[in-house]
């Protein structure tokens, strides 16, 4: 198996993917009960060469609902009859969850508001206040 590059900085050697084949569930008629066409690739996040350690950290943080106890990512994908296809699914699919899965959220920039929008928020909180004064009749 080549190597699968997930990002850049990120590739994932090949004699580190397991894959497991099994026959599929759904339509296929006969060819169902003969053919192993599901795919099931197996790759360990916790001893992979591909990762530094913060990035095992980081994955194994946002990936442990999906990880096995081990620390093993599993994808599957019955998505056609063939067996070829379907493991070319499954390596586009583990590359997608781990890329998606190292993307780290931009830190936000706390920001102040303006002087112009505080002075126009007291204006109008003002102009409010002098409508409401006004409505009651009563002279000052």
């Amino acid at each position: 198996m080549p190597d699968l590059v997930v990002t850049p900085r990120v590739t994932i050697p090949g004699d580190e993917l397991a894959f497991a084949f099994s026959r599929s569930g759904g339509a296929g008629g006969q060819n169902v009960n003969k053919v192993s066409s599901k795919v099931e690739l197996r790759w360990t996040t916790a001893t992979s060469a591909a990762l530094g350690e913060d990035e095992r950290a980081w994955l194994l943080e946002r990936l442990a609902s999906r990880l096995t106890g081990d620390g093993t990512l599993i994808v599957t994908s019955t998505l056609t009859r063939d067996q070829l296809k379907n493991r070319d699914d499954a390596t586009r699919k583990l590359a997608l969850i781990v890329r998606t899965a190292l993307d780290r959220p931009k830190p936000r920039k706390p920001t102040k508001v303006s002087r112009g929008a505080k002075r126009r928020r007291v204006a109008d909180k003002r102009h409010h206040g002098e409508i409401k004064r006004n409505r009651s009749g009563r002279d000052e």
